[in-house]
């Protein structure tokens, strides 16, 4: 499996992630006075949002310049417990000092289709033109889904979409309808980084190496091919046998 670097443990993996996550936003931030970056949500991203804001990697990070999104969100509100932007905010952005307004959540308390609609009109206005981030972050979950993009998840390719809405019905619990970016606006990114930690990953992982295409995380082709899958060792353990 081409770019696996595979880590002993979460905190070694969340080190590497930190690292890379500084390295591009100092070079993006030099080369076009901007980095863009879109969060993701669960449990591995969340040790690295934590250690971005450690003095060490947070004195030296390109704040001012970095503009803040989301891959995909729940529809509930911004405070609520299964809210992405209430995780990354607990853990990185009220630690940080970002200006408010390059915050730009995904509004999951408005009607889905209206909070797609309107993510969809800010990243066009705020890229002017078809989204391209510096770097997006990914997890990966025991089903092979990216962002909010399931297995059978229907538009997930659709050129013209950059942002869907996942019903309710298609991913596992929480049952709650989610808005995602798509996978065109995924592979447009000019760094990928996938962060999957676990024991209950490694199936999946092996899948993935083994070009299962029915798994979307599979199906990540970056236009630049600056993909980097970041696993520890429980969820790299099938990886030896299925490459």
């Amino acid at each position: 499996m081409a770019n696996l670097l595979v880590f002993p443990d979460l905190p070694s993996l969340t080190q590497r992630a930190a690292e890379l996550v500084l390295q591009t936003a100092q070079e993006a931030a030099a080369a076009r006075s901007q980095f863009n970056l879109a969060l993701a949500g669960g449990h591995t991203p969340r040790a690295l949002y934590r250690r971005l804001t450690e003095p060490d990697l947070a004195d030296h990070f390109p704040w001012s310049q970095t503009h803040i999104f989301w891959g995909d969100e729940r529809c509930v509100p911004p405070d609520h417990a299964d809210s992405n932007y209430r995780m990354a905010y607990e853990h990185l952005l009220r630690n940080v000092p970002l200006p408010a307004d390059h915050i730009h959540r995904m509004a999951g308390e408005d009607p889905p289709e209206q909070a797609a609609q309107r993510y969809q009109a800010e990243l066009g206005r705020h890229f002017g033109g078809r989204p391209r981030f510096d770097l997006i972050l990914l997890g990966m979950g025991e089903d092979g889904h990216i962002a909010s993009l399931f297995p059978n998840t229907p538009g997930i390719d659709d050129p013209d979409r950059w942002v869907i809405v996942v019903p309710h019905d298609s991913p596992p619990p929480p049952l709650v309808t989610r808005l995602s970016l798509t996978l065109p606006v995924l592979n447009a990114a000019r760094r990928l980084l996938v962060l999957i930690s676990g024991v209950s990953k490694a199936p999946a992982l092996a899948r993935v190496a083994q070009g299962d295409l029915s798994l979307p995380a599979a199906r990540l082709r970056p236009v630049e091919d600056d993909l980097s899958w970041l696993a520890d060792a429980d969820a790299a353990a099938h990886i030896s046998s299925a490459s």
